[in-house]
């Protein structure tokens, strides 16, 4: 028996019994209502309103410069839109690192205002203080290992984190502290398929990959890259479903050809 299939609302809850089952857990990105409410009539169980709107949104190299602000803002774009997945909204860079109390502000706001379900914040150790005070309000908490996009700065590439022994085992010291602290779950990102496998398989709470092999308890992918509507990024754990930059071309030009030519608007198409 499928989890996925019984459910009219995934919760966190619902999320530890598909790992328990192993049924593995789809999660894609949006940032929007139309797109979201696509998403989530296609069956997707979490839907992550991720910083990543910062590129795919706003055209910005980093997820860096997207504020509060902006996040609540697509947070409750997309919250309008769902009435099945688990909406997860992440915490924007500068908005949790080193001070709890800021922290457990900003969380508090994206739940106030945007209705989401959880949120998302990177780092392990370095971020615990801040992770603890927001789970101390009932904020449902999902981490963040491996990659850290926020972090870009200080690793200088985006190149595959975790391939030398000492930086593996942080990161499971990490996603331990992360899961005794009381998060519900952790996105790994571009990390060893092998590693992402090993913590998975320590851990009780699921585990999300992104660049962290099959096997882990689920997916999530950037939905624009997934769609084919982005081109310029291409790694390797991507894969595209769809080419729809060029059909989204495709169907501008021939509107721009018909307005020009006359073709459009027919006479069926006015009053």
């Amino acid at each position: 028996m499928s989890v996925h299939k019984e459910i009219r609302k995934v919760t966190t809850h619902v999320l530890s019994e598909m790992k328990h089952m192993g049924e593995k857990i789809s999660m894609l990105t949006a940032y929007d209502f139309s797109m979201a409410k696509l998403v989530d009539q296609a069956g997707v169980d979490v839907i992550l309103v991720g910083d990543s709107a910062s590129n795919v949104m706003a055209g910005h190299e980093t997820t860096l410069p997207i504020t509060l602000d902006h996040m609540i803002y697509h947070g409750k774009s997309v919250v309008k839109a769902v009435t099945r997945a688990l909406v997860v909204v992440d915490l924007p860079f500068g908005t949790y690192q080193g001070n709890s109390k800021e922290a457990l502000t900003s969380a508090i706001r994206i739940m106030k205002e945007t209705h989401a379900d959880a949120v998302k914040l990177e780092g392990g150790k370095e971020v615990i203080e801040s992770v603890n005070r927001i789970l101390s309000a009932g904020i449902p908490v999902m981490g963040h290992l491996g990659l850290m996009p926020q972090s870009i700065h200080k690793y200088g590439t985006y190149t595959v984190r975790a391939k030398d022994d000492e930086e593996a085992k942080k990161l499971i010291s990490d996603a331990k502290l992360l899961e005794e602290a009381g998060c519900f779950g952790i996105v790994l990102e571009k990390i060893p398929a092998e590693l992402g496998t090993k913590v998975s398989e320590l851990l009780k709470i699921p585990i999300i990959g992104i660049g962290a092999g099959g096997g882990v308890d689920g997916q999530v992918l950037v939905l624009h890259d997934m769609l084919g509507i982005t081109q310029e990024f291409s790694p390797r754990f991507l894969r595209r479903y769809h080419n729809l930059s060029a059909e989204i071309k495709g169907a501008v030009g021939a509107y721009v050809e018909d307005v020009k030519s006359k073709d459009f608007p027919n006479e069926k198409e006015q009053y």
